[in-house]
């Protein structure tokens, strides 16, 4: 009999959805790009999800993506 160990296919697993996270997100980013640029296209609506996706795995994005959280909130509260 052979025994599998349970932490090997657990990591595989959080590396494949981690490697999804990061299509997904990169994918989103570049449709909202794009959309950005066509004007019946409204580009946020795609990238916010995609940075959202992205600050999950990418340090540098999960500090800009938080930012970008607290001028929406500052700008919703002034109103």
């Amino acid at each position: 009999m052979f025994y599998f160990d349970n932490r090997r296919f657990q990591s595989a697993g959080k590396a494949a959805l981690r490697v999804l996270r990061i299509t997904l997100g990169v994918i989103l980013v570049l449709l909202g790009l794009i959309g950005g640029l066509i004007p019946i296209f409204q580009g946020w609506i795609l990238g916010l999800p995609g940075l959202a996706l992205l600050s999950v795995d990418v340090p540098f994005i999960r500090r800009w993506y938080n930012r970008i959280k607290e001028r929406i909130h500052e700008h919703r509260n002034k109103q």
